[in-house]
């Protein structure tokens, strides 16, 4: 069943970089929740509300598909994807072992700019913790920390995984509604990643990025299964 309507409030797009922009406008829909795990993506639907043609739609639901946010079933069309506790567990592992192989290599070749980057960044999260902002513009802050991490290691393929599954994580947190109660809390636990980092303690700023996204990890998990559990009762 369709969960689209034209009262959803997409706005026409030009024609430059077209299937990227619409992969942006579906990808914020899903995050956000405007469309709900399990929703079908009708072509049809989504290009008559953003003015465009349906084969780009159907090119920005592939590009989606391979970042995990869209499955694809013969014959029946694209769907937003639904996710298990146990499959965010699994992504929270793969991003563990992502970025501690990120934070060896800045303690081993130099921060550089990356530490003014990482600090500036640690402002913003602590700058849109505020009440005036939404949940979406804090986890995007979280994730554009974690981002310039991989950025400044200097490994391109660090960034292009990253890239994969950072809106999956984004979706995941956005899923279960918070990670934490004061939204400055989630500012606050970036801030030890880079004081190890500074100090040029590998073994330090592996712990200190394992214990950071290993908390993530409990949280989401712990969360999601009871929402799990929620839903079978």
């Amino acid at each position: 069943m369709d969960q689209q309507n034209d009262s959803d409030g997409f706005r026409p797009l030009d024609r430059e970089g077209l299937v990227q922009r619409v992969a942006r406008r579906l990808s914020k829909a899903i995050v956000t929740g405007q469309l709900a795990p399990g929703a079908r993506l009708s072509e049809s639907v989504v290009a008559r509300q953003l003015g465009v043609s349906r084969a780009p739609v159907r090119e920005a639901a592939r590009l989606l598909e391979t970042t995990g946010l869209v499955t694809y079933e013969p014959n029946r069309g694209f769907f937003v994807r639904g996710f298990t506790s146990r499959e965010l567990d699994d992504l929270y592992e793969f991003r563990l072992v992502i970025e501690i192989a990120v934070i060896r290599r800045l303690i081993r070749n130099g921060l550089g700019e990356t530490e003014a980057r990482l600090t500036a960044q640690i402002d913003e999260l602590h700058r849109v913790a505020g009440p005036e902002f939404d949940m979406l513009t804090q986890v995007e802050a979280d994730m554009q920390f974690h981002r310039l991490l991989c950025a400044g290691s200097g490994n391109p393929r660090y960034l292009a995984v990253f890239e994969q599954i950072a809106v999956e994580t984004e979706l995941s947190i956005m899923l279960i509604g918070q990670l934490y109660d004061d939204p400055q809390r989630l500012a606050e636990t970036h801030v030890p990643i880079l004081e190890t980092l500074r100090s040029g303690d590998e073994a330090r700023a592996v712990e200190a990025i394992s214990y950071h996204i290993g908390e993530a990890r409990t949280l989401v998990t712990e969360q999601f299964r009871k929402l799990e559990s929620d839903r079978t009762e």
